[in-house]
């Protein structure tokens, strides 16, 4: 057997080795944080205290909002402690809390932003059956089966990823523990639970995906057909701020979830970018 080390913490790289810059990109990823932690909370706050949002694109826009805080305040303040402290060292077990807490966050928001599109088609679409369709108790029904599968997503990704140890190179080229760089240090030689993991966001990405592109055919192919342009515009405006950042929430995990050649036998995974990193939702 050949002799490795086996990992049992890492080092988060971040984005400079010289202490003053580590300083400055603590405090700015901190502005940032702030700033859309505080944007936010006012989308939550409005939504919740105004009667006239009391609408299912309010009530997802709402959980939409909840999620995008949780997910940016698992890898963000650890960030910045680390950058004031100059430690950027993090155990086994901070690497599990991080994978298991954004991956749920991060599949939520993908279902979040799919049932959404939904939303805009039958709103578009089947105007009359939207009472109907799009009840308080189906739009409930609707989010907590998303937060669900969320959930068991993470737990998957989170026991796939540490069932096996880790050898070899302890660095992480990045500022929190993202799955691609710890998936490419597992001392395991068997690519099932790499695959596996790659299959699973490939599948879930793609099949929400689809779902939105099928919504948006429909809805254009409606809103073209509105003789009056005002009410073309009126109907695009409440779709296209929602279209975009789902394509820029998607186009972020669909890099570090392909892998990128193989290397010894198992795909070389480029650490990935925090999708949605600290961004405000604009509606």
């Amino acid at each position: 057997m050949s002799n490795v080390t086996v990992i049992t913490g890492f080092i988060l790289m971040g984005f400079s080795d010289i202490k003053a810059l580590q300083t400055l990109c603590g405090v700015f990823f901190l502005v940032m944080y702030m700033a859309a932690l505080i944007s936010n909370l006012i989308i939550i706050t409005l939504i919740t205290l105004d009667l006239h949002l009391q609408t299912p694109m309010y009530f997802f826009l709402k959980n939409l909002s909840m999620l995008d805080v949780f997910f940016v305040s698992v890898p963000i303040p650890n960030f910045f402690i680390n950058s004031l402290t100059h430690n950027n060292s993090i155990s086994i077990l901070g690497c599990v809390f991080q994978v298991f807490l954004m991956t749920p966050f991060a599949a939520g928001e993908v279902f979040i932003l799919t049932i959404m599109s939904y939303d805009r088609y039958v709103a578009i679409c089947s105007p009359l059956h939207y009472q109907t369709l799009m009840s308080s108790d189906t739009c409930l029904l609707m989010v907590t089966v998303s937060w669900a599968i969320g959930i068991l997503i993470g737990a998957i990704y989170t026991a796939g990823t540490f069932s096996m140890p880790f050898c070899g190179s302890n660095v992480i080229s990045q500022i929190f523990c993202d799955i691609p760089s710890l998936l490419s240090m597992l001392c395991s030689k068997t690519l099932v639970v790499i695959y596996s993991s790659l299959g699973i966001g490939v599948c879930v990405g793609m099949f929400c995906f689809i779902c939105v592109v099928i919504s948006y055919s429909y809805i254009f192919s409606t809103v073209l057909k509105i003789p009056t342009t005002k009410g073309q515009s009126k109907a695009f405006a409440t779709c296209i701020p929602h279209l975009t950042v789902f394509t820029v929430f998607i186009a972020t995990l669909r890099e570090p979830l392909l892998p990128q050649r193989l290397e010894r036998g198992r795909p070389s995974l480029r650490p990935s970018v925090l999708p949605s990193d600290v961004r405000g939702i604009d509606f």
